[in-house]
């Protein structure tokens, strides 16, 4: 059963999409992914928008 405390911990409220990453759910994640390269072009989106657009497609299809 939920409890005011988990769900606060779990809300998703000031989410553009609900699958949009949470601060908490994106600290997780960060660590796994490619850091950027010192040479060559920059990255033209932040990997969070990438990885948020990627889940969006995942779950609305």
């Amino acid at each position: 059963m939920w409890a005011p405390t988990t769900r606060r911990q779990h809300s998703r409220a000031g989410l553009r999409y609900a699958s949009d990453l949470t601060d908490a759910e994106w600290r997780l994640l960060e660590p796994l992914l490619p850091r950027p390269r010192r040479e060559g072009r920059r990255r033209a989106w932040p990997q969070r928008e990438i990885m948020n657009a990627i889940f969006y497609v995942l779950r609305a299809g």
